[in-house]
């Protein structure tokens, strides 16, 4: 059963609805959707997906969010509290990782963009633990998620609230089989670097090294 909705939401998303005359509407969210356990329904949504965006943030509060993609299932609902995923070295930056180890707070934004144009939200407390040892006390692991890698850790997540995301501006993505990338493509650790050879054109009325005329603006 769903706490009073009192007590759900922050301290800034209660100002700004009082602010803007939003929180009658915003209570009956709170009453009717939010949920502090997984509905079955969530938990079979969740074994559904095959990605999931993440976000998490480090002791000061410097926010970092990324991707998770695996076979559908790969985020693993262990009852209606728990979630668990595979953790895999990536680059070795281990962001979301190492911000899970400073801040245990994180969310999780799944998105079905083909059948259903449905996202759910999950909100909770994580903490790493090895692989052996998440094993051990669930055996009911994918063996294999990723093949031919090994997770570094898998994320433990204790659910403190979940949520629908509605559908109105969820675009229709269609499944397709992913192209062979143009010999031109950049290299991924490239693809963002400068490269003055491919510059965009400059925009109207912006001045060049090429048509500046007298000196450089000073700060004044």
């Amino acid at each position: 059963m769903n706490p009073p909705h009192e007590s759900t939401g922050s301290v800034g998303e209660r100002r700004l609805q009082h602010l803007l005359g939003t929180a009658e509407q915003a209570a009956t969210f709170y009453d009717r959707q939010v949920q502090t356990c997984l509905t079955p329904q969530m938990a079979d949504f969740i074994g559904r997906q095959t990605m999931t965006f993440l976000s998490t943030s480090d002791a000061d509060g410097a926010c970092d969010v990324t991707l998770r993609a695996g076979p559908p299932g790969f985020v693993t609902v262990l009852d209606d509290g728990t979630l668990t995923y595979p953790e895999y070295r990536g680059n070795g930056v281990l962001a979301s990782a190492g911000n899970i180890t400073e801040n245990p707070h994180i969310g999780l934004l799944f998105v079905d963009f083909t059948h259903d144009h449905i996202g759910l939200h999950v909100n909770g407390a994580a903490r790493l633990r090895r692989d052996e040892e998440q094993r051990r006390a669930y055996p009911c692991l994918p063996v294999d998620a990723a093949p031919g890698r090994r997770p570094e850790f898998w994320v433990h997540i204790t659910v403190e609230e979940a949520y629908v995301h509605c559908s109105k501006h969820i675009p229709h993505l269609e499944p397709a089989p992913r192209p062979r990338p143009e010999a031109s493509r950049p290299k991924d650790a490239d693809y963002f670097a400068p490269r003055p050879e491919h510059q965009s054109p400059p925009y109207e009325g912006m001045q060049t090294s090429e048509t500046r005329t007298g000196p450089l603006p000073g700060r004044g």
